[in-house]
């Protein structure tokens, strides 16, 4: 299968080259679709030496907008058959893309989360931050009669045809809820597998708030009613 890596990115001087590398190292992406969300840090300078190269394809937003948007650009450039979102801050490793695309390969799902807790590896940090990514994966399972251990995850991989023709609106973190929802309501097979997970802090550039998880209860109860 054909994969298009799509990687949003706002402000990540210090990692853009290293995820790009471990991505390539990988050996899965057919593509590569880098979107700069317009950072003024210096990431633009270094996607310019890369833009073009080893199936690397850069877009950029002329202004920041959020993740959201940025990751809707992306799956309107990508070709591939399979799109898999990587963000670009080194939280989450593709090694694990073998792990992530075997059910997609296998026939047996069209939609494939790797879960932060599930039992892979993963740095002890963030308590807080855990809490509140349960209390929203079970708001989740109860508000869509689903049984996820990690909506807000990071690694979301699908077949090309999931949004295709579907109406995404977030521009921000809210995109996670929002895509959780709308690919529940339209019964699309769903797995989940272990990753690891590096969690960086706020010291470290970290870019989630509190406001984002009131922001994610609201998109969970809107999209259980509306498309």
């Amino acid at each position: 299968m054909k994969l298009s890596v799509v990687i949003p990115v706002y402000n990540e001087v210090d990692n853009i080259r290293e995820i790009l590398k471990r991505v390539r190292a990988s050996g899965a992406a057919s593509e590569i679709i880098v979107v700069d969300d317009g950072s003024q840090d210096g990431s633009r300078e270094i996607l310019a030496e890369v833009n073009g190269k080893d199936g690397i394809t850069v877009l950029l937003h002329p202004k920041n907008q959020g993740k959201g948007a940025a990751v809707r650009t992306g799956f309107a450039a990508a070709t591939g058959e399979v799109i898999l979102i990587q963000d670009a801050d080194l939280e989450y490793h593709p090694r694990d893309f073998p792990a992530l695309l075997q059910p997609i390969e296998d026939g047996i799902a069209d939609v494939v989360y790797g879960s932060r807790f599930m039992g892979g590896p993963r740095r002890a940090v963030m308590f807080w931050h855990m809490i509140a990514n349960q209390l929203l994966t079970l708001m989740t399972n109860v508000l869509y009669n689903t049984i996820l251990t990690d909506m807000e995850t990071g690694y979301k991989v699908f077949r090309r045809e999931v949004v295709q023709g579907m109406k995404l609106r977030a521009r921000g973190f809210e995109f996670e809820p929002e895509f959780t929802a709308k690919i529940l309501k339209r019964h699309y097979r769903i797995f989940e597998v272990p990753i690891s997970f590096n969690p960086r802090d706020y010291s470290q550039g970290k870019k989630i708030k509190l406001s984002d998880a009131f922001v994610a209860v609201w998109s969970l109860l809107k999209y259980r009613f509306v498309d």
